[in-house]
């Protein structure tokens, strides 16, 4: 790695969310992409990434199993924005193979099981869609999880050989849904029903009152496994 993560960091910390973008969307035009599963942060960065650049790359990973109130969020930014999110899918003949392995809803039975299906679900088409680009933008936040808390403003991703900008990492859900109001961003509907954190549907379940934002995913494992693999240090 030929960049120095700590200049970056502080170079940035104290400038706007619009500066940072605009910067790496300007240096990396056609090599930088929002992955993006149509959370509400997603939605906020679709929304100030289009403005400055209405050709930006945005993709998601169509696992199979996402909610319908997902694929509607995703024809609603479609519509809105006047884009076509790319969707990437996971390998067919890896899928079919899986279900061979696990059956349906294998990865209940153990982590393994759960790790293995998030990696032909989301992890090799993350692969494919980070191909021949420089930089990935995520919509993490340290307040999300456990798992997150140390993460930074801009990070080397190790696995896939590029940089990783993390914009919203400090925002609190606060910031984030004052955005979506005053700028008035299309949204999945499941976080009006306790759905803080959206990712598949078999996956995923509301929280109750005192659980941290990420407690409905994979809420039958340890919060320190929380991970489907996209984020994690090394990653």
């Amino acid at each position: 790695m030929s960049i120095n993560l700590d200049v970056l960091n502080q170079r940035f910390e104290k400038e706007s969310i619009e500066f940072l973008l605009t910067c790496y969307l300007e240096a990396h035009k056609g090599r930088i992409a929002l992955a993006s599963s149509f959370g509400v942060e997603d939605q906020v960065l679709v929304d100030m990434m289009l403005r400055i650049d209405p050709t930006v790359k945005i993709f998601t990973l169509d696992t199979g199993r996402l909610s319908e109130e997902t694929y509607s969020v995703i024809d609603q930014t479609n519509r809105k924005y006047g884009i076509k999110v790319d969707i990437y899918c996971p390998d067919k003949e890896a899928l079919e193979a899986l279900y061979q392995e696990q059956g349906v809803n294998g990865f209940r039975e153990s982590v393994e099981n759960r790790k293995t299906c998030c990696n032909v679900r989301k992890m090799e088409p993350l692969r494919r869609a980070l191909s021949g680009l420089e930089v990935w933008i995520t919509g993490l936040r340290r307040s999300q999880s456990p798992t997150r808390e140390t993460m930074q403003l801009i990070e080397w991703d190790e696995g896939n050989g590029l940089i990783k900008l993390n914009p919203l990492i400090e925002w609190s859900e606060k910031m984030v849904w004052d955005y979506i109001i005053e700028n008035q961003v299309p949204y999945n509907v499941l976080h009006d029903h306790g759905y803080p954190s959206i990712g598949c549907a078999p996956c995923t379940r509301a929280i109750r009152e005192g659980e941290e934002l990420r407690a409905g995913r994979w809420w039958w494992e340890n919060p320190e496994h929380k991970e489907c693999g996209l984020h994690l240090k090394g990653n």
